[in-house]
């Protein structure tokens, strides 16, 4: 794969940075020994800014080109998971119940790759903003730093962001305009019945039986509510009642997920649910109570931008081995926040076959961070280029 050769002149110097970040695997905002390691090392590749502290450990760095130009944003997420790691690599986790599930070591080494040679070269015009994230996988930390004003305070007029993609082909792109991942929300269910001995069942108002009525229920929102070529998903995932055999319980709760691209199918749902939850509880003689919390949104690409970055892709990987129309995903992503402020496009990086992301034993593949770090470099340099 044609990587910028710099890049790969200190690619082993990449591996050392994310094996050993890997091993100090923080969750959240609490991202402080990550965010060390990172501006320790922007430091000595001498960018010209560094602004710590933004959405409590997340940080900007800021590398001038020559002369004046726009500023181009790029973002890695730095956190981590709550798993225990199951990898058995000399390099796993030293925090207990936490680890790098999802490749954000990788990702925040393939922005430190691309921000030593960016400081090195200054082939570009404007400047570069390295946005250094955390709570991605909980807490909305794109969202928190957009919120704190960094597309204002530094001007950043375009932004983009890299995830790594087990099960495609190492070092292949996959992008598309507009959605590319789903907005996610969370709903839970609380069921308020009356208890009693589970051979009496007439004389108690059974929120088990209510339970799987809702549950049951839920489902009619996609099969009958819903336009069926709008990607729609709502999954109930949990149902807790009762501690023993022939005892009914007093109370039932459901939790679930909800998957939308469409504000006016997530505006369906909530209103769907909140008729269904009610009416299912009139029917069985119990009270529930329906929590709807709205999470992240939609990530949806700007056209021309994606088409750019594809564009640019294709230069680091080659013509064949970027998909530019990829079918959307239902999975969620924070980035979203930063494209509804700032036009930007978010790509997908293959890194071959291996455990999925979010398992115990997932373990991102060092040979494809200085291909990220190389798309990222050239997306300077195509974007701002000089003269």
């Amino acid at each position: 794969m044609p990587v910028v050769n710099r890049i790969a002149d200190f690619s082993a110097d990449m591996t050392r940075w994310r094996q050993y970040l890997h091993t100090i695997p923080e969750l959240e905002f609490e991202c402080f020994e990550t965010g060390a390691f990172v501006a320790e090392r922007l430091r000595e590749f001498g960018v010209d800014e560094l602004h710590e502290g933004i959405a409590k450990t997340g940080m900007v760095a800021i590398i001038n080109g020559q002369g004046d130009g726009p500023t181009i944003g790029l973002r890695a997420d730095m956190d981590a998971l709550p798993i225990t790691e199951e990898t058995g690599v000399e390099y796993a986790s030293k925090n207990p119940g936490k680890m790098h599930a999802c490749g954000h070591d990788g990702h925040t080494t393939m922005l430190l790759g691309a921000a030593r040679y960016l400081a090195e070269t200054r082939n570009f015009s404007g400047r570069v903003a390295l946005i250094f994230q955390p709570a991605e996988e909980e807490g909305g930390g794109a969202g928190v730093m957009v919120e704190e004003g960094i597309m204002e305070r530094f001007d950043i007029s375009e932004v983009y962001g890299i995830h790594n993609d087990p099960g495609n082909p190492e070092g292949t792109f996959h992008t598309t305009p507009g959605p590319i991942m789903a907005a996610v929300d969370t709903f839970e269910i609380h069921i308020q019945g009356v208890g009693g001995h589970g051979a009496m069942p007439h004389q108690t108002r059974d929120p088990v039986m209510a339970a799987c009525g809702i549950a049951q229920a839920i489902q009619t929102i996609v099969s009958r509510n819903h336009y069926a070529v709008e990607d729609l998903v709502v999954s109930v995932t949990q149902i807790h009642a009762g501690t023993v055999n022939n005892v009914i319980p007093d109370t039932a709760y459901l939790n679930g997920t909800v998957r939308t691209f469409d504000p006016s199918v997530q505006k369906m749902v909530m209103e769907r649910m909140e008729q269904i939850v009610q009416g299912q509880a009139a029917s069985y003689g119990v009270e529930a109570r329906l929590e709807y919390q709205v999470g992240y949104p939609a990530t949806i690409n700007d056209a021309e931008k994606a088409a750019f970055a594809a564009a640019v892709a294709r230069e680091v990987s080659g013509p064949e081995r970027v998909v530019d129309t990829m079918g959307r995903d239902m999975g969620a992503e924070d980035f979203s926040y930063m494209l509804q402020s700032r036009p930007g496009a978010y790509l997908f990086l293959g890194q071959g076959e291996g455990a999925g992301l979010h398992h115990p034993k997932y373990n991102f593949n060092d040979d494809i961070a200085p291909v990220g770090a190389s798309f990222f470099a050239r997306i300077v340099e195509k974007a701002q280029p000089l003269g």
